[in-house]
């Protein structure tokens, strides 16, 4: 079992800049392919970006590329999201998740475990 926490979300201007953070338990999340997702009210939840367990990135999703940056720090059993150049179209609530087993990545049906999220909000 596999438990994972959020952090690191807020509300920021247009422009602004968030780290999120995703703190694994467990003693294989070395092992484990980590991506991020998100959903804005009304929408199904999308892919953002992943993170393979060597610490390869998959490509980013088009709305974000440029923007943010997933990297993990397998020491600390975290996961981080750096967001830039923040647009009020990037507000949503923000999830990690932990994949198991070889997936495409980017499908949530693709991952095992999710945190319960954290809130971005994002004024203009």
């Amino acid at each position: 079992q596999v438990q994972l926490v959020e952090s690191g979300g807020g509300l920021v201007q247009a422009g602004g800049s968030l780290r999120l953070s995703c703190a694994a338990s467990g003693r294989t999340f070395s092992t484990y392919d980590m991506g991020w997702f998100r959903q804005a009210p009304g929408k199904e939840r999308e892919f953002v970006a992943a993170i393979r367990w060597s610490g390869g990135r998959v490509p980013y999703a088009s709305s974000v590329k440029g923007r943010f940056t997933i990297s993990r720090d397998n020491a600390k059993n975290t996961v981080y999201l750096q967001m830039n150049s923040l647009k009020p179209e990037d507000t949503a609530v923000y999830y990690c998740a932990a994949q198991t087993k070889s997936g495409s990545y980017y499908y949530y049906t693709d991952y095992d475990y999710w945190g319960q999220g954290t809130q971005v909000t994002v004024s203009s």
